[in-house]
């Protein structure tokens, strides 16, 4: 079944990952979980449903470092879900989730389902495709309604492993997604959108070199020098102080080009030699080498070590007072 169908048919199990975790089941958010890891297993089951996966990668995946023959963790966690979810593998309620436990694992069945991971992966590849197409009403309005639905990380707040790997995999879709909305924007010359588009994608990435050009070219075009001075300083200061870097060659040679006098001074945040500020107010001043002799002395000589020349007596003084004293 096309999932609009499912949509239009007011699915039994609705699940979002993007953002919060939420579950709701024949309309009922399912907030109270019976043992600590059931909520855990649940999320991983669902990624993976339909697939039968062994009690050693579950244990990998969401016991770490638990020996799966004498560990008991998974089979209280699956207690708990079945009560839960009424997902008894012979007689499921009325959620239609099945939980059916194997010779080596477990197997999630669920009929019904409506994911937003599953539809934002949808939209985005979709959307994709129509841009390599060159259909660019349809790569806008499959990416946007994509970007709709990211809510947020994948399972905020969450920090297993397997969780981080398809974090780092949905914020790649989302930011694909976005670099080929903003070239549209750009492209129909779109200011407004194009900076929206911008603040969404620092949103997910701060440190997103293409974005910090992409506005300072917009503002150049307006001639907002200001602002394009800004925009570059601002990503200056985050690829220093959070990832110790300088702005990339061609970041650098934007702004130059955007703004002539800034190729005759050295580029905010780094000297000339393009250490960063932070490095170069750590480093101890320089010694200045002692002066050397005005005659050509050896110049590791100072001035202290060279002996006093002492002057002569005046004898024409002496005889002059001697005089006097006649």
């Amino acid at each position: 079944m096309s999932t609009a169908a499912i949509e239009t048919a007011e699915p039994r199990v609705r699940v979002r990952f993007l953002g919060d975790f939420e579950l709701t089941v024949n309309g009922a958010r399912v907030e109270r979980w019976r043992a600590g890891k059931a909520r855990g297993l649940f999320q991983y089951l669902v990624v993976h449903r339909g697939q039968m996966l062994t009690r050693d990668r579950l244990y990998e995946s969401l016991w770490p470092g638990t020996d799966s023959t004498s560990g008991s963790s998974l089979k209280v966690a699956a207690h708990a879900l079945r009560r839960v979810l009424d997902a008894h593998p012979d007689r499921p309620g009325d959620s239609g989730i099945r939980l059916v436990y194997r010779d080596f694992g477990y197997v999630l069945h669920v009929s019904g389902l409506w994911s937003d991971l599953d539809r934002f992966q949808e939209l985005v590849h979709t959307g994709l495709r129509a841009s390599v197409a060159r259909d660019a009403a349809l790569a806008r309005t499959r990416l946007g309604a994509a970007l709709d639905l990211y809510g947020g990380e994948f399972l905020r707040g969450e920090s297993a492993d397997w969780v981080v790997e398809q974090r780092e995999y949905l914020r790649a879709l989302a930011l694909r997604a976005l670099g080929v909305l903003r070239a549209d924007a750009e492209a129909r010359e779109d200011a407004v959108e194009l900076i929206e588009l911008c603040m969404r994608t620092l949103e997910i990435d701060r440190h997103h070199e293409e974005t910090y050009r992409a506005l300072m070219s917009a503002h150049g075009r307006r001639g907002e020098l200001a602002c394009v001075r800004r925009w570059y300083e601002l990503c200056a200061r985050r690829m220093r102080d959070e990832l110790a870097v300088a702005p990339g060659h061609e970041t650098q040679q934007l702004l130059r080009t955007l703004i002539p006098a800034a190729a005759r001074t050295s580029a905010p945040g780094a000297t000339p030699s393009g250490a960063p500020a932070t490095v170069r107010a750590l480093r101890s001043p320089a010694r200045r080498p002692a002066a050397a002799a005005a005659w050509g002395a050896d110049p590791r000589t100072t001035a202290l070590a060279r002996p006093v020349r002492r002057a002569r007596p005046d004898n024409r003084a002496q005889a002059a007072l001697a005089r006097t004293a006649d």
